[in-house]
């Protein structure tokens, strides 16, 4: 296969992953993971939350798991279980079950006093628990089973019957440290960087899709479409908005000062809260950091790889290649001159040498021959000895 079509075929794919990967719904779906990134989703979640539910209920004899439920809710490490009370049995009731997230900065006994205390939570528009529990690795929720749905369903005309009162559900997430579902929203602004902006941010979401029946397609809005009421647009502009996500969220103190039902709650237990509270709002920070790091990278990545950036360091390259070999020719033109340079002084070295040797031996030789002249000289002069003296 030809190059070209090689790589337009994978610009193609990875457009493709972009569109996916950057929708909400789809980003998250099991499938989509298992598909990116194999071997950190391969674990079957279902048998694992059956594992530690059945354990819970070692001490509880009286819960009897009916079936699992499937296709509820987004996370892929919660799990929903169909139970029924063994002395009631037309009774349906649903268990949720969910491993412990990156926020969980409680210690495991105040998160099971925490957890206990949801159950005795009564209020008219959160929905009741009848029963919850947690441990050092996950935790469990029993609710009555809505057959009617939940708001979304209602939303998405998934079923027709008349919306009951809605009521929240899950309220244990947070204690849990799980994840929020906007978390890759809002940690795109640094501006939402506590859990009161993440709450009023989350508002505006939910706000959104329950007036326009579908959730915003990008986050900040640009324009809102109408709606049945100008109040509902003025608070989605004060939370979604461009403007909102760089001055930051509303405040939530008028809804705070709405009547409503007061629940005690140790002063152990607040500190703990508060403290679980800062250390979320640090991660979420940190994360944010993180973010705009990575976007400093890939802006400086990015303008590294351009075309005009490539044709710069072509040009620096082929001077920087030019310059090396103009300097090599010097220096290899220097070393051949001192090369002959030495040559030439070793030979008249050796010639001046050889001069030298040779005058040595005619001196050597002439000395000899003025030695043997000398010699017959004085033998010639000597006179002859008397015998008188010899007598002596």
């Amino acid at each position: 296969m030809e190059r070209e079509f090689i790589a337009e075929r994978q610009k193609g794919l990875q457009a493709y992953l972009d569109v996916i990967t950057t929708h909400h719904i789809l980003s998250n779906c099991e499938l989509v993971k298992k598909f990116l990134d194999p071997n950190s989703y391969s674990v079957n979640y279902t048998e694992i939350a059956l594992q530690h539910v059945s354990m819970f209920f070692r001490s509880e004899p009286k819960w009897e798991v009916v079936e699992p439920l499937k296709d509820i809710g987004w996370r892929i490490r919660k799990k929903y279980f169909l139970m029924k009370i063994k002395n009631q049995p037309k009774e349906r009731l649903m268990l949720s079950w969910a491993d412990l997230g990156p926020d969980k900065y409680l210690s495991d006994k105040d998160l099971q006093y925490a957890v206990k205390l949801l159950s005795s939570c009564s209020h008219p528009y959160i929905y009741k628990i009848t029963f919850a529990t947690a441990n050092e690795s996950s935790a469990l929720v029993i609710r009555p089973f809505s057959e009617k749905g939940t708001l979304k369903d209602l939303i998405y005309k998934v079923r027709s019957a008349p919306p009951p009162p809605c009521k929240l559900l899950d309220l244990e997430n947070s204690l849990l440290g799980l994840p929020s579902f906007y978390r890759s929203y809002f940690s795109q602004f640094r501006k939402i960087n506590t859990l009161e902006g993440v709450d009023v941010h989350c508002f505006g979401h939910l706000l959104y899709e329950m007036t326009y029946g579908r959730p915003p397609d990008t986050i900040p809005v640009d324009s809102f479409p109408p709606a049945p009421s100008v109040f509902v647009v003025s608070v989605l502009e004060s939370i979604l908005t461009c403007e909102a996500m760089k001055n930051g969220m509303p405040t939530v103190s008028r809804l705070l000062q709405m009547p409503r039902k007061n629940l005690f709650i140790p002063t152990k237990l607040k500190e703990a809260l508060k403290t679980s509270k800062e250390c979320t709002e640090k991660r979420l920070t940190e994360e944010q950091k993180l973010i705009h790091q990575h976007r400093r990278l890939t802006r400086a990545q990015s303008h590294h790889g351009s075309e005009e950036e490539k044709k710069k360091r072509k040009i620096l390259a082929r001077k920087k290649s030019k310059r090396s070999a103009y300097e090599s020719g010097e220096e290899h033109s220097a070393k051949y001159s001192n090369s002959n340079n030495s040559g030439n002084y070793s030979e008249e070295s050796l010639l001046l040498h050889s001069y030298v040797n040779v005058f040595v031996l005619v001196v050597i030789f002439w000395l000899k021959r003025c030695r043997v002249t000398i010699n017959l000289h004085v033998n010639t002069e000597l006179p002859k000895p008397s015998t008188t003296a010899m007598r002596i």
